[in-house]
């Protein structure tokens, strides 16, 4: 199983973020561990500054929002976009966490049952199967959980699933 070693996670409920932040901050904690894992300069800035700075709100971040601002926060040497499954797992064999986002609202899936309703999480490692792909992701906690490392269906949950990768530009792209 590809995984990318020594992650650590966070928890969005950790004492040091804003409690009026955390019901909502899986987003801004998902971004500040990858930066951090990947040893980039903004690793320092503050979660409570990130939910800002990405333009996260109560009901969460859009995908479009999350990849346009970290784009411009890490710059020109970045690329930060969606990406599809075939792509997810290239970067973790290159030992690059992504970013996953569950989405049922958005998605309009409102009666499956989904790993979470709505959730950003670093996607840290991945085992296939037969028939689907187990994808090791690193929950960022609960009001009544730490964060920890999970093993979820990507068949199971692919329809409320979409992907951001950070990586690398290649030069003379």
């Amino acid at each position: 199983m590809p995984f990318v070693k020594e992650f650590q996670g966070r928890s969005q409920f950790d004492t040091s973020i804003d409690p009026k932040f955390r019901s909502s901050a899986c987003s801004p904690v998902t971004a500040s561990v990858i930066i951090h894992d990947l040893n980039l300069p903004i690793s320092r800035v503050p979660v409570n500054k990130l939910y800002k700075l990405l333009g996260t709100t109560r009901i969460g971040l859009f995908t479009w929002r999350f990849v346009h601002r970290l784009a411009k926060l890490l710059g020109d040497g970045w690329e930060v976009r969606k990406c599809t499954l075939s792509e997810v797992l290239g970067e973790l064999e290159n030992g690059r966490p992504v970013a996953a986002k569950f989405d049922k609202w958005f998605s309009f899936k409102w009666s499956g049952h989904y790993e979470f309703d709505y959730h950003w999480v670093p996607v840290i490692g991945y085992e296939k199967t037969a028939d689907d792909v187990i994808l090791a992701i690193h929950d960022n906690g609960s009001p009544s959980s730490p964060s920890t490392v999970r093993f979820v269906s990507y068949r199971k949950n692919q329809e409320v699933l979409s992907f951001v990768k950070i990586s690398p530009k290649l030069k003379g792209h």
